[in-house]
Order: structure tokens, then sequence, then C-alpha cells
């Protein structure tokens, strides 16, 4: 098994594509999968499906993420991408090679299992959140599929370890942008303009202490900016400000109640500061929260699984399917390795192993 892991990741790792135009990845897919015991199709764009029918009356899920990253690998290994400009950097070959493996393990095994079992390699997850038009596309009802699961690997978790929580893993993540408009004023004449700098400043420390309260009321929050965009010259005060951030939450609630609260802080420095503000909040991904019966059962099929204490800042477009359906979603650990998206980010496929095997016994849950 460990050979046919490494090279189908190898393979797939040669050849990084983006977002939906994905077309040798999806051959190299689809000639693995075609000749099984499955239906190959494609529901939405980009994306490629197996089902195997057990002649069951449900069916589980598998997800595999296919995209790679605008990034230019600097591994040196000999399975180095082929294309420029473009890397796996985020583990989606291995994700693949999972899933692919396991597509084999379940053509000798079908009669043996207690579900039918629907594949799903995905497009578009580091942009657009391909997840969302697969949703769309209805299969999961076609199918009745009534659970999946998905994996990521994760560097800093020990190599093979497999780790989740039940409920909130991964955040919703917003991109937030603020816009401050002002009037500008030569500074010996501070008094006939309306300083936006300074009320872009303002409108920062005052949201630490919005999401404070946010944090309180709903558990584990964050918003950073990253980059402040402000005036011309430094003897005049600027006239327009922008700020350019990302809020992460973990539910809903909190999502809106941050949004809410923002807004009134930048009414009340609108008053002071006679300065016009804009708050953009992208609708993002929703958060990665796992469903807790299923989670339950996942636990006493995975004892060697391990819990982590609190839910992680990273978003992931797997919440589309959990909010179509139970889903849990698992971490891969890859022991001390470059960070994911990394132009060096690579990994002991031996780890592959123990992804497989905890899939391997997820389809065979009850």
């Amino acid at each position: 098994m460990h050979s046919m892991l490494s090279n189908l990741r190898r393979e797939l790792h040669a050849v990084p594509e983006l977002d939906f135009d994905l077309p040798e990845t999806s051959a190299i897919v689809r000639r693995v999968l075609e000749p099984l015991p499955c239906r190959v199709f494609s529901p939405s764009r980009g994306a490629v499906c197996a089902f195997f029918d057990a002649g069951k009356p449900h069916t589980a899920a598998v997800r595999a993420d296919m995209d790679a990253l605008p990034v230019a690998e600097q591994t040196g290994a000999p399975y180095a991408s082929r294309h420029a400009g473009r890397m796996h950097a985020c583990g989606h070959d291995g994700h693949m090679a999972m899933a692919l493996a396991l597509a084999c393990d379940v053509a000798e095994h079908l009669s043996e299992l207690p579900r039918n079992v629907l594949f799903v390699f995905q497009p578009a997850e580091e942009t657009t959140g391909g997840a969302k038009f697969v949703c769309e596309s209805g299969v999961f009802g076609e199918y009745h599929a009534d659970r999946i699961f998905g994996f990521h690997l994760w560097p800093g978790i020990p190599a093979g370890r497999i780790v989740s929580r039940p409920g909130p893993l991964l955040a919703r993540s917003s991109e937030t942008t603020v816009t401050v408009r002002g009037k500008s004023a030569h500074i010996a004449r501070a008094e006939e303009g309306a300083d936006a700098l300074l009320a872009a400043v303002r409108f920062v420390c005052g949201a630490s202490d919005v999401m404070n309260g946010v944090r309180r009321e709903f558990g584990p929050c964050l918003l950073k900016f990253g980059r402040m965009e402000s005036g011309t010259v430094r003897n005049a005060l600027s006239a327009r400000s922008q700020l350019l951030g990302s809020l992460r939450v973990f539910s809903d609630e909190a999502f809106e109640a941050a949004k809410a609260r923002l807004g009134a802080l930048a009414r009340a420095l609108e008053t002071d500061s006679g300065c016009r503000f804009e708050l953009h909040f992208s609708e993002g991904y929703p958060p990665v929260c796992n469903d807790e019966a299923l989670f339950s059962s996942v636990r006493a099929a995975l004892p060697e699984m391990e819990l982590l204490d609190a839910p992680l800042m990273i978003a992931e477009d797997f919440a589309f399917y959990q909010r179509a359906l139970p889903g849990v979603f698992l971490l891969l650990g890859t022991g001390d390795t470059p960070p994911l998206h990394a132009d060096t980010f690579d990994f002991d496929e031996s780890v592959l192993e123990a992804g497989f095997g905890a899939w391997r016994a997820l389809v065979r849950m009850p």
C-alpha cells in the first residue's frame, strides 16, 4: 500500500493545477477510478465523483480536494512540479492519493460494506469554494449520502497522528475591508480637515475591545489587519485610509454579532472624527463544525485519534458539506515539516498509510 500511495501522490504532485482548471489532475483521477466497479461522473464544474453501489439504502461520502496553489516550488524533489509557478503546497496531492487508494480497496470489498460509498474529488478549495457548487448540484440527495468525511495534512502534529475534535474545528474566514473617507488639509490647519489616518488607527484600537466582547460571549474569535494604506504626503492630513484584514469566528451568531458591533464602532467614530466609514465583510467559508453524534461514532472507530483542546483559526471549504449533511473533518500530522503554502512544503509519504487506514475504518462504520 505504501508504494501505491507514494506513486499516486508523486504523479499528482508533479502536475499541479489551479482553481477549476484541472485537466491533467482529473485525468489521473479518472484513470484510476474508471476501471473500478463504480459510476464516474462530474456533478459540477471541475469535480469528479465515483459512486460505488453496495446495494444499501445509505451512502458514506469521502472528499478529496484537487487544486494546487500559485507557488513556485523550491523543494528540489525529483517529483517536483512540472508546471512553472504552481505547486501542491497544501497537501491536496496526498488527500487525493489516500482517496484513490481507498477507492481501490472499496472495489475489492464492496459486498462487505454497510453503506454505498461516494467519492468526491473537488476543485477550487483554495479559491472560490468548489465544495459549495458540489453541494448545490444535489449529488448527496441523489445518492442518499448521510455522512461525509475529509482529511487535511497538518504540519506540527506528530507524523501519522490523527487529531480532531467534536463541534467547532476550523474557523469561518471573512476578508474584512474598512475604508475611511476624510478631508485633507495642511497639518498647520488641521482643524479644517478630517483625519482619515487617525480615524483608521482609532478603529483598529477600538476593534480590539469589540472583539474581546464577542470572545467573552461566543468563544474564540479573531480580527486582525495586515495592511493599511493612507495619505499621500507627510504634512497633510490623509483624506482616505483603507484597512485590509481578516475576521475569524466559529459560528454564524458570532459572525453577525461581530459585524454589528464593528458597525456601531464605525458610526461612533464618524461622529467623533468627521470621517465616513465603509465596512465590507466577505461571506467567506462557513466554520468547519464536526457533527457531534457522528463524531462519537468516529471516536469509537478510530481509538487512536487524539482530541484537540481548542479549534484552529484556519478556514476550509469542507464546511459547505457539513451544512448539507453530517460530516467529520480530521487532521493528519506530517510532523516537523515546512508550513502549508510554503514553497518548500513536503512530507514523509508514510503518513498517508495512517490516513488511508482511518478512511478505511470510517467507510465500514455501521
